[in-house]
């Protein structure tokens, strides 16, 4: 019975050779979830947090019990350090950039210098900090080496009859038992979380990494050392992309430009379906300034594009890169166009409303703009770009006036809106609202009223969206310039009788879901001027309307459209040549031919 009881009296030696770091770790677990709960409605705790966070703390004690005795209390000294600083940055950033640790965070951090450090240090340090949030673990810990040193010079020895011994042995064996089991219990209900979190930190790619991200039932990141060694590992990822762009970069060859287009203006729009357009026979008038300019000829719409993702960073890249989906290597192994133009000696101006750094940034926005961030492939690409969001769109044509690139010759601008990104009720401004959700009761029969009231707010959404291209166009109008305008995807917005918007990323692709989400609307703008001077372009344009086309091609046009002789143009992606390959599979997530589909 003794034998016995000792036994499962060292189950429990883990927890108790190592108590103090058990409760206080446990404990700082707890604190910095509740710190960090943000105050909105239907916030709620990590389900899973409690039984999850003692399975951590448990497994962490038994790898300290395993260590010698002689350098345990130095690892566990270094396990306190981690622990405690990274909750301490963790629970600052949420108190001043109102998010957790975030790949982009960790950029911005990895990206300070010395002075900036130091101010960082006085920040940490200041009364509003330190009697924040932050505060809490500063007293956390300050309760902790007082304890400790307590302990240390108020040593208690405590004797106990034989009676007493047995009752504790007792004890220890149930607590032993408890242990087991609650760790083997705690450890089933985290399994799922932590298996999706190996998933995530054994990535190829950042891409791979948002694919995940995408999926309903992803890792949750519960504590800041997850949200900190995912950070790391992202950030890693990136900087092996960025050094092959750099290498891409490094290795780029104009051999001449004859600056064919002047002015070369390319719009990037944001979650725009197709068949949510009046150009494209949408029963609502969401685009009627678009639709306009295509009866005056000047504007032609293409009938036939896809994209070849359905989530802007994997669409991004593709539209950037040289590469089209099948070539050799992935897409950071080519140079991006823009490094192109700008070689060729156009101006290149980039205005983004989204693509700009920022703490509070999901990852989707880290990965799809780590590229354009990056100070040398900036450098490399922009001649001007703007240094801040806007609400809407319209503010980046008031941006572009403000910067006064508009007298330069032989420019390449691009304009990256925020479109129809969801929330759609906030892509456009009060006063500019038409559609209600009334209007849809007999179209859309099976929706509830706050279903009709999302759809509304897409179309609204749509409708400044064309108020926006139009009056950009109409600012090129006068000049020898050509403008293009590309979504990156398309959108789901309750399409046939589902009950659902935005985009279905880990579905299956099928005819249905590419129609709604990866066919889009695709047109070229040429001036007035632009049609007198490049009437064999003009006509190429027209005869191309009806091609089947997918934009992962798109560099390959505009340096034909900009006359840029390179190794990296290929005329067999160029819609407008003679050459263009009309049959080339246009292949959805690497996975999917569109055309077979149909």
């Amino acid at each position: 019975m003794k034998n016995l009881l000792r036994m499962l009296g060292k189950l429990f030696e883990p927890i108790r050779k190592n108590a103090m770091f058990f409760v206080t770790m446990y404990l700082l677990g707890c604190i910095v979830a509740w710190l960090t709960l943000p105050n909105t409605k239907g916030a709620h705790l990590y389900d899973n947090l409690y039984p999850e966070l003692f399975f951590d703390i448990t497994f962490l004690c038994i790898l300290l019990w395993l260590i010698p005795r002689k350098i345990r209390g130095w690892v566990r000294a270094i396990f306190y350090i981690l622990l405690y600083g990274v909750a301490l940055v963790d629970v600052y950033c949420y108190m001043t950039y109102d998010t957790t640790l975030t790949p982009t965070v960790m950029m911005l951090m990895a990206e300070t210098d010395s002075d900036e450090a130091g101010e960082f240090i006085q920040t940490l340090l200041s009364p509003d900090v330190i009697f924040g949030k932050v505060g809490v673990i500063l007293l956390m810990i300050i309760i902790h080496v007082a304890i400790t040193i307590g302990r240390k010079y108020l040593k208690l020895k405590l004797t106990f009859t034989s009676v007493a011994k047995l009752w504790l042995e007792r004890l220890a064996a149930l607590l032993g038992v408890a242990a087991l089991v609650g760790f083997i219990w705690c450890g089933c209900l985290s399994w799922n979380n932590k298996v999706g979190f190996f998933r995530l930190m054994t990535a190829k790619n950042i891409g791979e990494v948002e694919h995940i991200l995408t999926e309903k039932d992803h890792a949750v990141q519960y504590q800041p050392a997850y949200r900190m060694a995912f950070s790391a590992y992202a950030n890693s990822l990136t900087a092996q992309q960025i050094k092959k762009l750099q290498k891409a970069c490094d290795k780029i060859e104009v051999d001449s430009c004859s600056y064919t287009s002047p002015n070369i203006v390319l719009i990037f729009g944001e979650s725009f379906s197709r068949h949510h357009s009046q150009q494209y026979g949408y029963w609502q008038p969401t685009t009627p300034r678009q639709k306009a300019l295509e009866k005056t000829g000047r504007l032609v719409k293409f009938s036939d594009v896809v994209c070849p993702w359905n989530l802007t960073s994997f669409v991004f890249k593709l539209l950037f890169s040289t590469y089209t989906v099948g070539d050799e290597g992935e897409w950071c192994d080519y140079p991006l166009f823009p490094e192109l133009f700008k070689a060729a000696g156009y101006h290149v101006t980039f205005l983004t409303n989204q693509f700009l750094p920022k703490a509070k940034e999901a990852v989707y926005d880290f990965s799809g703009g780590f590229f354009l961030n990056d100070p040398k492939l900036s450098a490399a690409q922009f001649d001007t770009r703007n240094t801040k969001k806007f609400e809407f769109d319209e503010d980046l044509l008031k941006e572009y006036d403000r910067l006064g690139v508009d007298t330069i010759q032989n420019q390449l601008t691009i304009f990256h809106l925020i479109g129809q990104h969801v929330l759609y009720k906030q892509r456009s401004p009060k006063g500019r609202k038409k559609f209600k959700g009334d209007m849809y009761k007999e179209s859309k029969p099976h929706l509830d009223a706050r279903e009709r009231k999302t759809l509304a707010d897409y179309d609204n959404a749509i409708l400044y969206n064309d108020s926006v291209v139009a009056e950009i166009t109409k600012r090129f109008s006068k000049e020898d310039a050509i403008v293009l305008y590309v979504p990156d995807h398309g959108e789901e917005c309750y399409e046939d009788d589902l009950h659902f918007f935005c985009r279905m990323h880990s579905a299956e692709i099928t005819a249905r879901l590419a129609h709604a989400e990866f066919d889009i609307p695709f047109w070229i703008y040429c001036s007035p001027k632009y049609i007198k001077n490049h009437p064999e372009i003009y006509k190429q344009i027209v005869e191309a309307k009806d091609k089947r086309y997918m934009t992962d091609a798109l560099p390959h046009l505009l340096m034909y459209l900009a006359g840029i002789h390179s190794k990296d143009y290929n005329e067999t992606y160029n819609i407008l040549s003679p050459n263009y390959n009309e049959n080339r599979k246009r292949i959805l997530k690497n996975t999917t031919d569109y055309d077979s589909l149909k």
